[in-house]
């Protein structure tokens, strides 16, 4: 079989500045479905059985279903309830909707994982349940979530090249273009995997040094951290 990989040297910008689409929709979808999941996951463990049903059954229907599926009855389907959305958009509500429920059940996990505890001592002291969400539970919570999230993260990082198929020109339907110009498949391929490959391994990289950052019990916390902490705890006494 003849390579010319010199071909890959010419294409280059455009499967780069193709890359950057992806980013986009990746870090986008990803961002905003982290925020729904966590909404999500607060309703998972709420006390009211109607917005568990209700939730679980988003997280079913979607944990359950091909995110190729989500993206067809966004973009080809909606229109005939009235609901017309470019490409991009389409994508970001797809990937975003997908993404919830996977990070609702991963966030849920950690934040279940906190000791009850933690928040009995909480109230004890007189902080409200949302101080006590975001200064106590939340830390925690994150800690223990940051090896599934970020390994949700690297794949859906990688499906977004399913996002060729209604159309988006991120990575991977460039580089389909690419190739069926130049019938240089396996050049253009293996450039657009090594591109994935970089962008993977940045994340990875991103994992190692969150665990890091938050591995308070065996570094423990620095003075500063000791000394903020501290005066939170004190502002949220006072407050209550």
């Amino acid at each position: 079989m003849d390579l010319d990989f010199s071909v890959v040297g010419t294409y280059l910008p455009v499967l780069l500045e193709a890359s950057l689409l992806t980013i986009a929709l990746a870090v986008v979808s990803q961002a905003i479905g982290t925020s729904l999941g966590l909404l999500l996951a607060l309703g998972r463990l709420s006390k009211l059985g109607w917005l568990r049903s209700a939730v679980w059954t988003y997280v079913w229907i979607f944990r359950g279903t091909p995110v190729l599926l989500h993206l067809f009855f966004i973009y080809y389907a909606a229109p005939a309830f009235g609901l017309t959305l470019e490409a991009f958009p389409a994508a970001i509500i797809a990937f975003s909707a997908s993404s919830a429920a996977y990070n609702c059940e991963i966030l849920r996990a950690g934040l279940q994982a906190v000791h009850p505890g933690q928040r009995e001592a909480a109230q004890a002291v007189g902080m409200r349940s949302g101080s006590t969400l975001r200064r106590i539970v939340l830390p925690q919570a994150i800690r223990i979530v940051i090896p599934p999230y970020m390994s949700n993260f690297i794949t859906h990082t990688k499906n977004t090249s399913l996002a060729s198929v209604i159309t988006v020109q991120e990575l991977m339907l460039t580089a389909q273009m690419i190739y069926s110009s130049t019938y240089r498949a396996i050049e253009i391929l293996t450039a657009a995997g090594a591109i994935y490959l970089v962008l993977t391994s940045a994340l990875t990289g991103l994992q190692l040094f969150l665990e890091r950052r938050f591995a308070v019990e065996r570094r423990g916390l620095s003075p500063s951290k000791r000394r903020r902490l501290l005066m939170d705890h004190v502002g949220a006494a006072r407050e209550a």
